[in-house]
């Protein structure tokens, strides 16, 4: 059945606010819930925080007092959104087991777009981006069975594979080789824009979050990896923002913003499998429609436009969290060796790339690799969850 938020009403915005009790949500149980589970968790949580963030930067550029009441009343229901949502996550997952659940959704929910996206340059950042989020999910694996002794397949639970994607110590590349060229407002598919923005929400939540957490480590190897795989996240921030075309309004924009949170909230009520989390996705869909509504008002009067020219007069088919290993190892098969120059893409190290290595690492190895060499040192193995067979690409396969 076709879903068209533009023609849904929603909840009064004068009823949407919570009470503490209403927004004290009981957490999700990390040892029994679904994975996918917590990966819409995560997802959303940065979808809220860049709404968030988005509407704080539209209203620091507004003049009508009018307007930055109405971004502020909205705003303040994305808060409690957002900390309703976050909330779901468990206190005692420790922050490693957080972190890889962070990679999973970078995993699961790149491959899916870039399976899904009907624009090839797109779809080639979107395949770029994934081999190197690969990587790091099993780079902070090792690091997790060094530190806590445990497993990274107890989160995961087999639905994602574990092992070498790009090695991170080949993401480092000079700033200007991340700008991408941004899509066409004017001609884009309207199914590119909610990707976009989706992707740079979720790896935007993942940079602030390693940016923050990094330091509260004490063991050395754990601040040095969350040190180097944080400023990867700011590579890729950079990377998925360019895809944005710059010149759509704070009006576009905002519409855009809020038909992607109906989106995601109707494609994830849709297929969750936890009935206390699939009602705060069913209730928190029911007030974007109206926060939607809301930006089609302000557009309509302040860019003198309908949002039929900017967004799909329905709802495309619902994003899915699902296993993406064939597509996966499809990818290493054939772009591992990939970095890019410019606004593409070549398989051979340039003089930008070779001089940023020189320059970080200046003749040592980068943390990325200390930590596989410190887990060989103490388990005699590295850590892989290799569930269908050996890795693609000869050179990096398991010697142990």
């Amino acid at each position: 059945m076709s879903f068209n938020p533009l023609e849904q009403r929603g909840i009064p915005l004068d009823r949407q606010r919570r009470t503490w009790r209403e927004l004290d949500v009981s957490p999700i149980d990390p040892d029994r819930c679904d994975p996918y589970t917590r990966c819409r968790i995560i997802t959303m949580n940065g979808i809220e925080i860049e709404a968030i963030l988005f509407s704080h930067q539209m209203a620091r550029r507004c003049e009508d007092m009018d307007v930055k009441r109405r971004l502020a009343e909205t705003r303040s229901v994305e808060a409690q959104q957002q900390k309703a949502v976050n909330w779901l996550l468990p206190g005692l997952a420790s922050v490693l087991e957080t972190t890889i659940a962070y990679e999973q959704v970078a995993v699961d929910l790149t491959a899916w777009v870039a399976r899904m996206e009907p624009d090839p340059y797109l779809t080639q950042a979107y395949q770029f981006g994934v081999l190197e989020d690969f990587d790091h999910l099993y780079r902070y694996a090792n690091l997790y069975e060094m530190i806590e002794h445990r497993k990274a397949e107890e989160i995961v639970q087999g639905l994602t594979e574990i092992m070498p994607g790009r090695p991170t110590k080949y993401h480092h590349r000079h700033p200007v080789d991340n700008v991408r060229e941004p899509y066409d407002r004017n001609r884009t598919d309207p199914l590119s824009k909610l990707h976009a923005l989706t992707i740079m929400s979720v790896e935007q939540q993942t940079m602030n979050f390693y940016m923050n957490v990094g330091p509260t480590y004490m063991e050395p190897i754990a601040r040095q990896l969350y040190q180097e795989i944080g400023l990867i996240e700011e590579e890729h921030v950079t990377h998925y923002e360019s895809l944005v075309d710059p010149g759509e309004t704070w009006w576009e924009q905002l519409v855009n913003h809020e038909y992607n949170e109906c989106y995601l909230y109707y494609s994830f009520m849709e297929q969750e499998s936890d009935p206390k989390v699939k009602s705060i996705w069913e209730l928190h869909l029911n007030m974007e429609l109206e926060h939607l509504r809301i930006a089609c008002d302000l557009m309509r009067r302040n860019d003198g436009r309908e949002p039929e020219e900017v967004v799909a007069p329905e709802l495309p088919n619902v994003l899915t969290f699902e296993p993406n290993k064939g597509y996966i190892r499809e990818l290493l098969d054939t772009q591992i060796d990939l970095t890019t120059l410019g606004t593409g893409y070549v398989r051979e190290a340039h003089e930008r790339f070779q001089a940023m290595q020189s320059l970080l690492n200046d003749g040592d190895q980068p943390p990325s690799e200390r930590v596989m060499a410190q887990h060989r040192d103490m388990f005699g193995r590295e850590y892989r969850l290799e569930t269908e067979g050996e890795h693609p690409e000869p050179s990096l396969r398991s010697r142990d």
